[in-house]
């Protein structure tokens, strides 16, 4: 099993910026996949950004809509996950999830809480 706890939501004007964190704990997780998936009011939860683990190191992943605004990082232990946020807009107002995703024949999900984002226009 393991537990996420999630950090750094808030209200912010449009064009202004947050630090998302994620920390994980309650299995080795260096060798998974975390990353950010969110949800807006009326929507289907949506890919932000992840870090995919692999032999060489963690490859990052990103949907179009946060290219070149946010970044994502891991730390070196594996188990917390940081998205940066910047030049945010109206729309990118949702509830933002840690995603942990552990590589087998058949993958295993975890979810957080989750952490209110509202940019105001």
């Amino acid at each position: 099993q393991v537990q996420m706890v999630e950090s750094g939501g808030g209200v912010v004007q449009a064009g202004g910026s947050l630090r998302l964190s994620c920390v994980a704990s309650g299995r080795t997780l260096i060798n998974v996949d975390m990353g950010w998936y969110r949800q807006a009011p009326g929507k289907e939860r949506e890919f932000v950004a992840m870090t995919r683990w692999s032999l060489r190191g963690y490859n990052s992943e990103y949907a179009h809509s946060a290219k070149d605004r946010f970044t994502i990082s891991r730390d070196n232990a594996g188990n917390a996950t940081y998205l940066e946020m910047n030049s945010l807009k109206p729309e990118d107002t949702a509830i933002y999830y840690c995603n942990v995703r552990v590589p087998s024949a058949i993958p295993v999900e975890y979810w957080g809480q989750g952490t209110q984002v509202t940019v105001s226009s």
